[in-house]
């Protein structure tokens, strides 16, 4: 499977579906671990995947995905360009409101490589969301897991009245990089 479609195979009923896409030395499996703990409301898939594309094999068991995070690692500019050549087997209809990027890194500017305004202009240009996160300890993957999982319920189309596309203008981040305070 060269691109992900958003809509090439039919939902399940009150099952959603999430990849997670992230370098090696990101919290994957615990973050996924995470979203089937707090999970009470509807059936989650959660897939992990280092990169993109998937492999083709199997294509025809893997559920139909409705939400794609990109997790880059601020300590790595490896991180961010796996997630920039990633994006290209992506199809475009999946940048409504169903993609989100989250920055994963704690507070301190002295152990980041990448900044953070260099990954808004990316989620930008891509008109996702930019949710900065700290996956370090179970509290704060509990957070993030919430979170994803409302994401999730609306994308799959699990909320009435909601629309995925709605969605990238309901997650606002509630930071500002420094260029932008100026």
């Amino acid at each position: 499977m060269a691109t992900l479609r958003p809509f090439s195979k039919h939902p399940d009923l009150n099952t959603a579906t999430v990849l997670l896409v992230g370098a090696e030395a990101l919290p994957l499996e615990q973050l996924a671990a995470a979203i089937l703990k707090e999970n009470r409301s509807f059936e989650v898939n959660v897939h992990l995947a280092k990169r993109l594309p998937l492999p083709v094999e199997n294509e025809h068991t893997r559920p139909r995905i409705d939400l794609i995070v990109f997790l880059m690692d601020m300590r790595s500019q490896h991180s961010v360009e796996t997630v920039r050549s990633s994006l290209a087997y992506v199809d475009v209809n999946f940048f409504l409101g169903k993609v989100c990027f989250m920055a994963v890194g704690d507070k301190s500017v002295k152990h980041q490589s990448v900044d953070m305004y260099t990954l808004k202009q990316l989620a930008d240009s891509y008109l996702s969301p930019l949710i900065p996160v700290e996956l370090e300890s179970t509290e704060r993957r509990a957070v993030i897991a919430k979170r994803l999982l409302q994401m999730l319920k609306v994308a799959a189309g699990l909320v009435p009245g909601i629309s995925a596309l709605a969605l990238s203008s309901l997650i606002r981040p509630s930071f500002k990089t420094e260029v932008e305070k100026c």
